[in-house]
């Protein structure tokens, strides 16, 4: 029994280290294995996937000279075709460009009216119908006077042009160029205006147009009109959101701009016209004077030049058709109304709505004729002042804060 409890600790040692061996091996059996790893595909289904479709290639080289042809050709053709569609739509945009300029001059009227308690939705329906009452009196009274009173002027043409050349001094012109032999059988064939169309086709199709064009520009104005609002908040929405708040704003003062420059220069044009009509009246041309005035309104929404071409028009006739006496008096009225429509009417109506030196304003007016004619001219003016003030905010503005 001493034996047997001597020999147990002897045998102790031995079976613990035993023990322990085995632990230790399967350890390292264990540890000696790869992690399992359920994300990675097995071999069998990659080598599978492979033969089904291939093994994948390495990447494009963005720098490689090929790619880099291709796509810079693409861009060309892209703007080729986008410069195209412009080309196609430019008498679109610009109907869509005219209406929303003339939806931002009749806005002011909207304003006035809520200002005086109306709201928005009947600021705008009252504005609308006082806009198609005034097209409908004008073609229902206006357009037959002036229709017959541009057929007299047409056909007194010819009799004018022979008081013209008892003048002596015109007579020496007229032997040396001959320039009123010419207008006088130009105006007498009676085919001037045909030929200025391209013939009886040609005016029919040119008449079209303006009715369709016309027709156009009114349905968009109204549209834009009653949607001023929308319309405005969806171009701001363009911007990105953390300068969306600026954008309005600044989008808001051009807004305001253009509309005050457009109602500005109807107010200006329609004293312009009323004058003339009223001066008419008194020397004795009534039979011309509604003819006459409304050319002088339209002419002066020119800018620069649009006041003397009415003026010229005007006293041309008047010397024409009355004495030297009468010539005399139309053009001093003309020099007198236009000092006084440049230093005082002028300066009242268009001082809230542009704020431009007047050598930007010649040669936005140039360049406006340049590229759209008449109409380009009436658009650079507010345009011009939109672009200096965005320039002044933005651009001086953050040069001044470096």
């Amino acid at each position: 029994m001493n034996a047997a409890a001597a020999g147990r600790p002897a045998d102790g040692p031995e079976t613990t280290s035993a023990a322990t061996d085995l632990i230790d091996d399967s350890t390292a059996d264990s540890d000696s294995e790869a992690p399992i790893d359920l994300d990675e595909p097995e071999p069998e289904e990659e080598s599978e996937r492979d033969k089904r479709f291939g093994k994948p290639g390495p990447p494009f080289d963005r720098k490689s000279p090929y790619l880099f042809g291709l796509l810079l050709g693409l861009g060309l053709l892209t703007a080729y075709a986008a410069g195209n569609l412009l080309t196609t739509m430019g008498s679109v945009i610009l109907q869509v460009v005219v209406s929303l300029f003339i939806a931002a001059g009749i806005n002011p009227m909207v304003v006035f009216l809520e200002r005086r308690g109306f709201a928005r939705p009947w600021a705008v329906l009252t504005v609308i119908l006082g806009v198609l009452g005034a097209l409908a009196l004008f073609f229902v009274a206006l357009v037959p006077v002036i229709s017959d009173q541009v057929a007299k002027i047409s056909a007194n043409v010819p009799d004018w042009i022979e008081e013209l050349q008892r003048n002596q001094r015109v007579q020496q012109l007229n032997e040396e160029y001959q320039i009123l032999d010419k207008v006088q059988e130009y105006v007498a064939s009676g085919d001037f205006v045909s030929s200025a169309f391209g013939g009886a086709l040609g005016v029919g199709l040119a008449v079209i147009n303006v009715l369709v064009t016309g027709f156009i520009v009114i349905v968009l104005t109204l549209y834009f009109i009653a949607a001023y609002d929308q319309t405005k908040n969806a171009i701001y929405r363009l911007a990105p959101a953390s300068r969306r708040e600026r954008v309005g704003k600044l989008g808001d003062r051009v807004f305001d701009g253009i509309g005050g420059y457009v109602s500005g220069a109807f107010i200006v044009a329609l004293c312009a016209g009323l004058s003339t009509l009223v001066l008419l009246f008194v020397i004795g041309m009534g039979e011309y004077a509604v003819a006459l005035a409304f050319v002088v309104m339209i002419t002066d929404v020119i800018p620069m030049i649009g006041a003397t071409i009415g003026a010229v028009i005007v006293c041309a006739i008047t010397f024409a058709t009355t004495d030297l006496k009468t010539g005399i008096i139309a053009v001093v009225f003309y020099i007198a109304y236009q000092q006084f429509e440049n230093y005082v009417v002028y300066p009242r109506v268009m001082s809230r709505s542009v704020d431009i030196p007047g050598v930007i304003t010649v040669i936005a007016a140039l360049v406006g004729a340049s590229l759209l004619g008449v109409v380009g001219a009436l658009l650079a003016i507010p345009t011009a002042a939109a672009i200096l003030m965005l320039v002044r905010e933005v651009y001086v503005r953050a040069q001044d804060e470096r």
